[in-house]
Parts: structure tokens; C-alpha cells; sequence
């Protein structure tokens, strides 16, 4: 796979923008566990290797089991997940994936069952973010580990 262009050098003030709304929302209150889980699942869905990997790191970072991490394509069989993990996984995945017709009300009061308005909202909001980041990177190519320099990591992606 080649990378096809770099949207942040070709739409530099998008891209800010973006990052400012993934910050905006990183500091909703959420918490590091709960969005590594939303990002890694939202991007095995869309198939984007490059956040894929990058969340991954990062959840390893913020000191994520490497079970669990293995266990997200499966959380539904997985004994891993409390009920509100689940909650979000169920979340990202009817937002990612939207139904010909909607969300269901029972996947809605699923979710609402865990969380307040606000955070669901917050929630809302992340699913939408990661969403926008696989499509780009996606789109473009961008490939695996190519900013890992950026975020300390050395070639096997450790810091």
C-alpha cells in the first residue's frame, strides 16, 4: 500500500480543526480506557491500519491489557468488558455502521442505561471523531506507524 497524499500538509487548517475537536473531546471526562476502546473498535470496523495501530499504542501507553486489547473484535463473547464498555462498543458500532432505517431504540436505551445525557452525548461526539480520522486515513493510505517518531516510539512501538 502507498500512501496517496498527506491531507494535513494539503488542508492544513482542516486538519487543526480536527485535532481540536478530538481534544475537545478527549477532555469531556470519558476517560483514556473508554475512548482506546471506542477508537480501536470504530477503526477494526472501518478497516483503518494506520489509527488502528496508533490506538492500539496508546491504549498500551495508558496501560491497557494486552487481552483485553486482543478481545475487542470479539467483546460481545469476551468477559473483559464491564457493562459500560460494553455500552460504548455497542455505540460505536450502530454509529459506525448505521442502520438502513436508524438507530434502534433499544440500542439507544442501551446506551442511555450507562450513561448520562451528557457523556452520551461526549460519546456521540468521539464515535463521530474516530470516524472522521479512519476515513481520511482510509481514503489517503496513510500507512502504519508513520508518525510514531511524533509520539516518542521507536520502530517496534515502544516508548
Amino acid at each position: 500500500m502507498s500512501h496517496r497524499l498527506n491531507y494535513l500538509q494539503q488542508s492544513p487548517q482542516l486538519f487543526k480543526k480536527l485535532v481540536e475537536f478530538s481534544t475537545l473531546i478527549h477532555a469531556s471526562g470519558l476517560g483514556d480506557t473508554l475512548l482506546d476502546l471506542v477508537n480501536i473498535r470504530a477503526s477494526q470496523l472501518n478497516g483503518c491500519a494506520f489509527c488502528l495501530d496508533m490506538h492500539i499504542k496508546q491504549a498500551h501507553m495508558h496501560g491497557e491489557r494486552a487481552l483485553r486489547l486482543h478481545h475487542i473484535a470479539v467483546w460481545r463473547e469476551s468477559p473483559l468488558f464491564e457493562p459500560r464498555e460494553r455500552a460504548a462498543l455497542a455505540w460505536t458500532e450502530v454509529l459506525t455502521h448505521i442502520p438502513e432505517h436508524g438507530v434502534p431504540d433499544a440500542d439507544y436505551e442501551a446506551a442511555r442505561a450507562q450513561f448520562s445525557e451528557k457523556e452520551l452525548s461526549d460519546l456521540t461526539f468521539q464515535v463521530m471523531a474516530i470516524n472522521a480520522w479512519n476515513r481520511a486515513n482510509v481514503a489517503f493510505q496513510t500507512a502504519p506507524g508513520i508518525h510514531d517518531k511524533a509520539f516518542g516510539l521507536d520502530k517496534a512501538g515502544l516508548a
